[in-house]
């Protein structure tokens, strides 16, 4: 099974992480944009922070763009991964 998320990349942004904005994630990344190095390090992290293998985690849109849609190869569920992401959701009661 595999999980579609669509990310906003802000590189060279000094710090790394991700929040929640709407159903996209916001991921910040130390790294420039530049010969691939803040897609790499955006792939390292959501593995690193998932458990789940760098191998098992494509960008399959948005190479060279800060709107990238990301696949990964996983039986998780995109709430599994902002729990993994220490991601917090905000819930409104009416």
């Amino acid at each position: 099974m595999a999980v579609i998320i669509e990310v906003k990349v802000v590189p060279s942004s000094g710090r790394i992480g991700c929040k929640l904005e709407g159903k996209r994630l916001k991921c910040f990344l130390k790294s420039a944009p530049e010969k691939g190095k803040a897609n790499a390090e955006l792939v390292r992290y959501l593995s690193k922070m998932s458990k789940i293998p760098e191998r098992c985690i494509s960008i399959v849109t948005g190479a060279t763009s800060k709107l990238k849609r990301l696949k990964l190869e996983t039986e998780k569920t995109f709430d599994d991964l902002c729990d993994d992401l220490k991601i917090e959701r905000q819930i409104t009661i009416f």
